[in-house]
């Protein structure tokens, strides 16, 4: 890769961050591609250079967070015994929400959204997740394999919930 691709790439992925804080801060509606410029220390007409629109801007931004949270499943369903995946997979999302909060509340924003594309890439990224969950619990073994995916998929909705709303009593048990 040329560095001027290096440097792009680089720019893109900053870009994106710069609008994960803002959407996740200000909500989709109220944010401008001015403030995700601003953050990003670039010029408005240097957004435009990587997304054409905010609703794209925002796309790969909820692209960006299923990522990391497939990606980081996917290490644990590769390197975790099946006596210990459920709980493992638990502590990992746990771990992302503490470390990537702002992914988590663009993802909850996301969700209410009614742009087509905006919901087809919540339900990608729900599916991926949920197919993962359910092949692992079935691969290692897990009795009723797919309503414990629901009910993890569940409780991964309501810790969100509970982080955004700073109740994490709704998280004990």
């Amino acid at each position: 890769m040329a560095k001027s691709d290096f440097t792009s790439v680089n720019r893109k992925a900053e870009i994106i961050s710069a609008a994960i804080e803002v959407f996740a801060e200000v909500g989709y509606y109220r944010a401008t591609t001015a403030q995700v410029a601003q953050r990003a220390n670039i010029s408005q007409p240097y957004v435009f250079k990587f997304f054409s629109t905010k609703e794209l801007l925002l796309l790969s931004a909820v692209e960006a967070s299923w990522s990391r949270v497939v990606q980081s499943f996917r290490q644990v369903v590769e390197k975790t015994s099946p006596e210990l995946l459920e709980a493992t997979l638990i502590q990992e999302y746990e771990h992302i929400q503490a470390m990537h909060h702002n992914e988590m509340l663009l993802q909850m924003q996301a969700q209410t959204i009614q742009e087509e594309a905006i919901q087809q890439s919540m339900r990608n990224g729900f599916k991926e997740v949920r197919e993962m969950v359910l092949a692992a619990f079935q691969e290692a073994g897990i009795e009723k394999a797919e309503e414990r995916t629901m009910l993890f998929l569940a409780r991964g909705l309501l810790c969100n919930v509970a982080v955004a709303l700073n109740m994490p009593e709704l998280m004990k048990g």
